[in-house]
């Protein structure tokens, strides 16, 4: 039979012929063939049934194919988790919580937190107003004190001070001295720049120990009173106010020293000094404001009222060249020696305060700067006081070099600050022979003089804030000579001071009051050694009180009172200024070194608040060689 072949050809279809037993045979060859090669899945579902059919080894998920033993697996596993997770959840939140308490602050903190109450103490009182989120709130109106008043047998003083019909006609506001009623300008306007500096660095520690409101308003309860000793309005000024009151011990007319009365009781005159050619006390005004402008910088219009403020003051140093102390009552108890150091010091704040650089100019002017005395040593280098802020310029300068930079033109002075830095950083440790130590290891920064603490203090946070630059700049220390040191170093040295301050010393002495058991209790403070018991008392009134052997009836909690002698000697008695009198400057450089040892030692400085200001660096390549003449 034939068929039509599609392609063209003729299909041929054969007979079928075979018999069945043939046909059978074949099929059963045709069996055993296929079985002798192994048959994929497709051929197998050929084969098996509907009930028969092989599982999958591999799960579609649409996105991925995964194998089907790993996909149930994972499954379990995640159910397996979140029941175990939700069984442990259980667990806990039936189970009683027992809260660990923090642990107890450190004696650094715990110090912290009194020294602070001596700037209450020392406050000229109108009313108490306290600054919360930069805002004020007058308090007596409101008929309520602010939680750090720790003053009762405080009250309104000296309200009228000031000169009437004149621009200082208001000259309320600003701190006591010291144990007396004057308001000295120059020791205040260093202590309020020491506490700036120590919010800029350590704004973080003082949050810490819930005092960083109570700092801010101490140091607006200084600048406010400083912007009322000259005219901050202006861009040019001829006066600045210098001091309030009087303190002359010769006579017997009644004045601030003479007399020992509580400052609320005072009905003398108290004349105001003004100064014409004060270059040393406006550069420190201007310090304190430009410092003080940097804490506040979230509140700008204050903030911008005390940069205008530094300007014109440090503008009017520059003009107005003189000492503030050069022929009148100041040089008895705050003689300034120089000003140079005050144009270094005030410039460094402005700089950082505008990023101006024509003060960084200044600040780093090679004259400027060898008349300040940075390039040689003596007998006081490298102690920082009220009276030579030179080794604080240094350090507060050699932190841009560190963080910063700047190169040309400001690198070979600014080099110079750091070496120098470094060098005095040196005759803190007890391995060199710069200062002397008492048994006891109370450093001699003044050489054996009286009122040795207030030096003590503001080397501790020197040290202790140079360790930090190095820390956050990972640099492990530096060199004194061909030896290296750690920075661990400089804080062991600076909690050395520290500790003897707060009674670890020969006489077991605390010499901050209200810190520990044993303190001074016959402070030399007139409005601490008078009781408050509406007895108004005279000039020569109030005598007896100063003379009294018993101890004070109101406690001055955290004034750190001048301190032992060269023998670790101290005498506990009223009538010695030198060992139981506190101060303003002595208090603030206390502060600062104990906010800088406080809390943990990681937490450091706050590396960029301070540089806020300050424009991006492009340092200007230095000028190309002369041209090579044969």
């Amino acid at each position: 039979m034939y068929g039509r072949d599609p392609w063209g050809g003729p299909l041929e279809i054969a007979a079928d012929s075979a018999t069945d037993d043939d046909r059978s045979r074949n099929l059963q060859d045709y069996d055993r063939a296929a079985l002798s090669r192994p048959l994929d899945e497709t051929q197998q579902s050929w084969l098996l049934g509907p009930g028969e059919q092989k599982k999958k080894r591999y799960v579609d998920l649409g996105c991925i194919i995964v194998s089907r033993k790993i996909f149930i697996w994972t499954v379990g596993t995640i159910l397996a988790a979140g029941l175990l997770a939700g069984f442990i959840t259980l667990i806990v939140k039936t189970v009683p919580r027992h809260h660990h308490k923090p642990p107890p602050p450190d004696n650094y903190t715990l110090a912290l937190n009194k020294a602070l109450m001596f700037f209450n103490a020392q406050r000229f009182f109108i009313h108490w107003m306290i600054v919360i989120d930069e805002l004020e709130y007058d308090l007596k109106e409101a008929g309520k004190l602010p939680k750090h008043n720790n003053v009762s047998w405080r009250g309104n003083s000296c309200v009228n001070d000031g000169e009437p019909d004149t621009l200082f006609k208001d000259l309320s506001g600003g701190y006591y001295d010291a144990g007396d009623a004057i308001k000295f300008n120059f020791p205040q306007a260093f202590a309020m720049t020491m506490l700036s500096w120590s919010v800029i660095e350590y704004k973080g520690k003082f949050e810490a120990a819930g005092e960083l409101n109570h700092v801010k308003d101490i140091i607006k309860w200084g600048t406010d009173y400083f912007l009322k000793t000259f005219n901050h309005t202006a861009d040019t000024i001829d006066r600045i106010v210098s001091q309030v009151g009087k303190g002359d011990t010769t006579s017997e007319t009644e004045n601030d020293h003479y007399c020992w009365m509580r400052p609320e009781d005072i009905d003398y005159d108290r004349p105001v000094e003004e100064c014409h050619s004060c270059s040393d006390l406006a550069a420190e005004m201007a310090a304190s404001l430009a410092s003080a402008s940097i804490v506040f910088k979230d509140n700008k219009a204050y903030s911008q009222k005390l940069v205008h403020g530094a300007k014109t003051l440090f503008k009017f140093s520059r003009d107005q060249r003189g000492r503030y102390s050069n022929g009148n009552e100041a040089a008895k108890f705050y003689n300034s020696t120089g000003y140079y150091d005050e144009f270094v010091w005030g410039a460094a704040w402005l700089y950082y305060a505008t990023g101006n650089n024509s003060y960084l100019q200044l600040a780093t002017h090679p004259g400027i700067a060898k008349n300040a005395g940075a390039f040689w040593g003596g007998p006081y280098y490298g102690v920082l006081s009220w009276e030579n802020k030179l080794a604080g310029a240094q350090v507060l300068l050699s932190r841009l070099r560190l963080f910063l930079s700047p190169g040309y033109p400001y690198e070979e002075i600014l080099k110079t600050y750091h070496n120098q830095t470094s060098i005095f950083m040196c005759s803190f440790l007890p391995y060199y022979t710069s200062f002397n130590r008492t048994r006891g290891g109370l450093i001699q920064l003044n050489h054996g003089n009286p009122q040795p603490l207030q030096y003590a203090v503001n080397a501790a946070f020197l040290a202790t804030l140079f360790s930090d630059y190095m820390k956050a700049a990972d640099t492990p220390g530096w060199y004194c000579g061909p030896r290296f040191y750690s920075t661990d170093i400089l804080r062991n040295f600076a909690e050395t001071q520290i500790n003897y301050i707060l009674g670890k010393n020969p006489r077991k002495m605390s010499y901050v009051v209200g810190f520990g058991n044993h303190y001074p209790k016959h402070v030399h403070h007139r409005g601490a050694s008078i009781p408050k018991n509406k007895v108004k008392y005279s000039c020569k009134g109030g005598w007896k009180w100063r003379d009294t052997s018993k101890p004070n009836p109101n406690t001055i909690v955290g004034a750190m009172v001048a301190g032992p002698d060269k023998h670790d000697g101290f005498r506990d008695v009223r009538s010695n200024y030198n060992y139981t009198e506190p101060t303003l400057a002595g208090n603030a450089g206390l502060v600062a070194a104990l906010v800088a040892l406080s809390g943990e030692k990681t937490a450091g400085i706050d590396k960029n608040t301070i540089f806020s200001a300050v424009p991006p660096m492009f340092p200007t390549p230095p000028p190309p060689p002369a041209p090579w003449k044969p």
